[in-house]
């Protein structure tokens, strides 16, 4: 029999919540479904604030089929918000807005990572953060990310920007800038000039390229994500990975300080003491007081 709670006055039905979806560490879904409700309820659902989200599903673990969606999935309540998102086959194509907790224990309770635009939902295409993926190419691992993110931090820093790193929750890093609302294109842009620059600059670290012939051994500045289209994996989603791995904000201390890998890994439970210690790393994104402005085009 499927257990029906009541969250914040709606009726879920939450299903196997027995089932074992991370087979290496044994997190059943009840255990993901209390990170989502007790652990990072909060700061989570301020970075999916106002934002249409993409789903990637994995109802039966990391290993079983995966399939992303952006449209609804069947079976929607009524009462979850949805958004029209401008899309360039389907004038009439919406995506759910996870906005309160009951939102999110529906969608939790689905299997998903969350993956949300660099736009909010009020002003499609107008970027209020850049985000830079930087993807290590084996043998190169998040050891590698981490010096170019030094480097990308000061070089953004020149421009008047501020950054701040998070894990991607499985091999690289993500650096985030929030922005004056801004035109996605000319986001994609500046992102792509500082990954040329990247490029011309740490030549045999960086990579501006997808070409997988290009990028052993180096690290990739993805800016592609700034598109309007693109999503990236929101801040303490958990990941379908072999273990349920945090795409986990990370200070700068911790980024310059890294010498193997597994020191910016960041599981589940061990996301409370984190909040405890740091709160939201990510807190200044949603300040619009600490936007920036992207320099003129030169």
């Amino acid at each position: 029999m499927t257990p029906i709670t009541e969250v914040e006055g709606r009726r879920l039905a939450l299903s196997n919540l027995d089932k074992v979806l991370y087979p290496a560490t044994g997190t059943t879904k009840g255990e993901v479904l209390h990170y989502y409700a007790a652990t990072v309820a909060g700061p989570l659902l301020t970075h999916l604030d106002n934002r249409p989200v993409s789903f990637l599903r994995y109802p039966d673990g990391p290993d079983g089929q995966r399939f992303f969606t952006k449209n609804p999935p069947p079976g929607t309540p009524s009462w979850v918000r949805t958004t029209p998102v401008p899309h360039h086959d389907d004038e009439q194509a919406r995506q759910v807005v996870v906005e309160d907790l009951a939102s999110l224990m529906w969608a939790a309770n689905l299997v998903v990572e969350f993956h949300t635009p660099q736009w909010r939902a009020d002003a499609p295409g107008m970027a209020d953060r850049m985000v830079l993926d930087l993807d290590p190419g084996a043998p190169a691992t998040v050891v590698e990310c981490c010096a170019v993110a030094l480097w990308l931090r000061e070089r953004l820093a020149a421009d008047g920007l501020c950054a701040y790193g998070k894990t991607s929750g499985a091999k690289g890093l993500h650096l985030l800038v929030p922005l004056e609302p801004t035109p996605a294109d000319r986001v994609s842009a500046y992102a792509k000039g500082l990954a040329v620059q990247a490029e011309r600059e740490l030549g045999d670290l960086v990579v501006h390229r997808m070409k997988r012939a290009l990028r052993p051994g180096k690290v990739f500045v993805d800016f592609s994500q700034n598109a309007a289209a693109k999503t990236t994996a929101t801040p303490y989603t958990l990941r379908a990975r072999p273990e349920p791995t945090v795409s986990a904000p990370v200070t700068w201390a911790e980024i310059q300080e890294c010498r193997t890998p597994g020191e910016l890994v960041f599981l589940a439970d061990g996301m409370r003491a984190r909040l405890e210690r740091y709160g939201d790393l990510l807190g200044p994104l949603a300040d619009p007081d600490g936007a920036g402005r992207l320099p003129d085009a030169r």
